[in-house]
C-alpha cells in the first residue's frame, strides 16, 4: 500500500505565530497525518527537526521523525511581531506553490497559515480582501463561499470583507443563490450529509419582523428560498439571527448561512473560538485554514496553541478522504 500524499500547509506570515503553530502541529500529528510545510525553512522554530524535500511523496516517509518542508526562499530573517516588507513577496509565493502541488495531484489537499492582508498589501502590493479572493483567482472560478465550521456549528457569511453600509447593495438574489447552492453541495461532497438541511438568517433584526424592521426578507430573501425548496433544496428561514444559535436551534439544520461577516462569525467564535476553521468551498481542490490571525503579539513567544490549525488540518484530511 503506498504511503498517502501530504496536506500542503503553506507558512503564512513568518512574522505570526504560523510557523511556531505548524511545529506544534507536525508534533502531535507527525506520521498519523503527514503535511508538508511549504515555506523558508529558517523561519521555523529554532531546534524544530525538519528536512527539506523535492518529491511530496516523500513526506509521509520523514514525517515520524522532521517536519517535511517543501523550500520556498524568502528574502529575510523574520522578526516575530514585525512583518517585514520584504517576506511579501515570500508569503505569496508560498502560497502559489501550495496550490499548485495541490492542482497537480502532489498534495491531497491545501491548509494555509494565517496572512496578514495589510503587510501583503504594503510589502507585494497584494490587491484581495484575503486569502479566499486570491484563491479564486488561482483557480479562475468566479464564485467561491467561506465557511466556518466546528463540531458544534457550521457558518457561512454571503458577503465577506465589506463594510457593514455596503452589505445590502452587494446582497444581491444571484450572490444569495450561488452561496447557498455552493453550501448545499459542499454539505454532499465534502462532509457526507446527502440530504443537507440549511437555515438561512434575515438580514435585518426580528428578520424585518413583517417589513417593520426592513424589506429584504420579503422582497428578496423569502422568495429566492421558495424558489430553491422547489428546487429540492431543505431551507429553513429567513430567521432572525438572535434566535439561531442556541443549542436546540443548531440541531435542526446542518449549517447555517448568514448574510454578513459578524453574523456568521461571532456565533462560532463564540462558540468554538479555539476549533474552529475556515474553509473555502467551491474550489477545485480542498483548502482549510485555522480560524485565528497572526497574533503578532505572541509570535515567538512559545505560548501559541495550535489547536485550531490541527482541526484544520484533520478536516482537510477528513473531506479528501470523503472525495477517495
Amino acid at each position: 500500500m503506498s504511503a498517502p500524499l501530504p496536506i500542503a500547509l503553506s507558512c503564512g506570515d513568518p512574522s505570526g505565530i504560523g510557523p511556531e503553530i505548524a511545529a506544534k502541529a507536525w508534533d502531535q500529528l507527525r506520521a498519523r497525518l503527514p503535511l508538508l510545510w511549504v515555506g523558508d525553512p529558517r523561519h521555523l522554530p529554532r531546534g524544530t527537526a525538519h528536512r527539506e524535500i523535492d518529491n511530496p511523496a516523500d513526506a509521509a516517509h520523514c514525517a515520524a521523525t522532521a517536519l517535511p518542508v517543501w523550500p520556498v526562499r524568502f528574502a529575510a530573517e523574520a522578526r516575530p511581531g514585525d512583518p517585514d516588507p520584504a517576506n511579501a513577496a515570500g508569503v505569496v509565493e508560498a502560497i502559489s506553490t501550495a496550490v499548485a502541488l495541490v492542482r497537480q495531484g502532489r498534495a491531497r489537499a491545501l491548509c494555509t497559515a494565517p496572512i496578514h492582508k495589510k503587510a501583503l498589501r504594503d510589502g507585494a502590493g497584494f490587491t484581495y480582501p484575503g486569502h479566499t479572493e486570491f484563491l479564486a483567482a488561482l483557480a479562475g472560478v468566479p464564485r467561491v463561499v467561506m465557511m466556518l465550521a466546528c463540531p458544534e456549528l457550521r457558518v457561512v457569511p454571503t458577503t465577506i470583507h465589506i463594510a457593514l453600509e455596503q452589505v445590502p447593495a452587494a446582497l444581491t438574489p444571484e450572490l444569495l443563490r450561488d452561496t447557498i447552492r455552493i453550501t448545499h453541495a459542499a454539505l454532499i461532497h465534502d462532509f457526507g450529509i446527502p440530504a443537507p438541511r440549511i437555515a438561512v438568517a434575515g438580514l435585518n433584526p426580528h428578520a424585518g419582523e413583517g417589513g417593520a424592521m426592513g424589506r429584504e426578507e420579503l422582497d428578496m430573501i423569502a422568495p429566492l428560498i421558495a424558489d430553491l425548496r422547489a428546487e429540492g433544496l431543505a431551507l429553513s428561514g429567513p430567521l432572525p439571527a438572535d434566535t439561531m444559535f442556541h443549542a436546540k436551534a443548531r440541531a435542526g439544520y446542518d449549517a447555517a448561512v448568514c448574510m454578513y461577516h459578524d453574523q456568521a462569525l461571532i456565533p462560532i467564535k463564540t462558540i468554538d473560538f479555539a476549533g474552529g476553521v475556515n474553509l473555502t468551498l467551491g474550489l477545485p481542490f480542498i483548502r482549510t485554514s485555522p480560524d485565528h490571525g497572526t497574533a503578532y503579539d505572541i509570535a515567538g513567544k512559545g505560548v501559541a496553541d495550535p489547536a485550531s490549525l490541527i482541526a484544520a488540518l484533520k478536516m482537510a484530511d477528513e473531506m479528501a478522504r470523503l472525495r477517495g
